[in-house]
């Protein structure tokens, strides 16, 4: 993709769309928005809290870099996720959403997913004008896929997360998202500090009563740089003991398997039909579009980060450079092993010939004395030829991947 933009007085409407071989080019599309009305204490995620200032700059910013891409590309899935897109006030909302679309139109039968903040949708008596304005935007623009960041549903936890939002809030907006979109999912942290099973139970009962379509759940991370890390080094918060985190864990996997939901990947259950389809393209090791700051690409075998600075990105688009602040080509062997920490995220794991097939390499020639240690400790299994995590080894999945990613 080229990286180097038109100036701000060159027309940006793209050419028509030149016809390329099918499955040569990715068929998915990342957007951040980075804007939020306030940095939760644990968040470590690229964004920029009480700006608000920038939001046509960063608009403006981002038209540049999509026109780098000189043609539309059509893609299967498109998702813009932050920061929170719907902080936007609702013109801005439009006017980003209109841009995207413009460079990444969605094919028939596509997945539109956007991350919302439940008081941005929350249609209470103070809101309700801008929140249902809000949800026309996202309707006339085609979103079919909205992910609500609820959190919890308790009110001492959602303070202590910091979160802005009640349970009832959660309601409205899931109410509200229904009228336009095919899926509806939850976010869910566990791991709280103090946090118990029942109070846990209860979060997820909760979530349930509210018959979402999706539901991923977060362990509480405390992440070097958050004021979470700094409030634990100082002795105002703690961090629950790893067999709790387990114990909440695996609630969560109960509770949810036996609701109907199906366990598809580490962290996500979804209804029948209700998977998240984009980001199964980042766990199949597939090629996919991503713009805005911080944004990583992967496009023609090339990996790019973009800027993570909001303020370093935009100027840098102003000034007709590229955002691009990292950019690598893996080798054969480190592409190898990247798919196969991604696929093994996924419930299902990966059959030994598809590896083969896909990177021309044996699992065992790139990991097999390590496999065999997990294997022997429970934390893997095979069945005809197709290693996926245990039990076991899901609860301690983050710490097998860098065995596998280390040449």
């Amino acid at each position: 993709m080229n990286q180097t933009p038109q100036s701000e007085n060159m027309d940006l409407t793209p050419s028509p769309a030149a016809a390329s071989p099918l499955n040569l080019e990715p068929r998915a599309a990342y957007i951040h928005v980075p804007f939020c009305r306030h940095r939760c204490g644990y968040c470590n995620f690229t964004l920029i809290a009480g700006r608000d200032d920038l939001v046509e700059r960063y608009i403006n910013a981002l038209a540049l870099e999509l026109a780098a891409l000189e043609r539309p590309h059509e893609v299967d899935t498109l998702f813009l996720g932050g920061g929170t897109p719907t902080h936007l006030e609702p013109p801005q909302l439009a006017r980003l959403l209109e841009q995207v679309k413009l460079w990444f139109p969605l094919a028939p039968g596509g997945e539109f997913s956007i991350e919302a903040n439940p008081i941005d949708l929350a249609a209470s008596q103070a809101a309700q004008p801008q929140a249902l304005e809000r949800s026309a935007v996202l309707a006339a623009a085609g979103v079919t896929r909205v992910s609500l960041g609820a959190q919890s549903f308790r009110a001492d936890k959602l303070h202590m997360l910091e979160r802005d939002h009640d349970a009832a809030g959660i309601r409205r907006a899931l109410e509200l998202a229904r009228g336009f979109a095919h899926s509806v999912s939850l976010d869910l942290i566990f791991g709280a500090p103090g946090e118990t099973l029942a109070q846990w139970q209860a979060d997820l009962d909760a979530a349930l009563d509210l018959a979402p379509d999706h539901v991923s759940t977060y362990g509480l991370t405390f992440e070097q740089g958050t004021r979470f890390w700094s409030r634990r080094l100082h002795g105002e918060l703690a961090q629950l003991p790893e067999e709790t985190e387990r114990e909440l864990y695996s609630l969560a996997i109960d509770r949810l398997i036996a609701a109907g939901f199906e366990h598809y990947e580490v962290s996500n259950f979804a209804r029948p039909g209700h998977r998240c389809r984009h980001n199964e393209v980042y766990w199949a090791g597939d090629e996919y579009f991503a713009a805005g700051p911080g944004a990583a690409r992967y496009v023609a075998g090339r990996r790019e980060v973009n800027h993570r600075s909001t303020l370093t990105w935009i100027d840098r688009l102003e000034r007709g450079q590229s955002p691009v602040a990292e950019s690598e080509t893996l080798d054969a062997e480190d592409c190898a092993r990247e798919l196969l920490v991604l696929a093994l995220r996924r419930r299902l794991g990966i059959a030994r010939e598809e590896f083969r097939r896909r990177t021309g390499l044996e699992i065992d020639a790139l990991v097999g004395r390590e496999l065999a240690r997990y294997v022997e400790l429970g934390l893997f299994e095979e069945e005809q030829g197709r290693l996926r995590l245990t039990r076991e080894g899901l609860m301690l999945s983050d710490a097998i991947w860098p065995a596998f990613l280390r040449r």
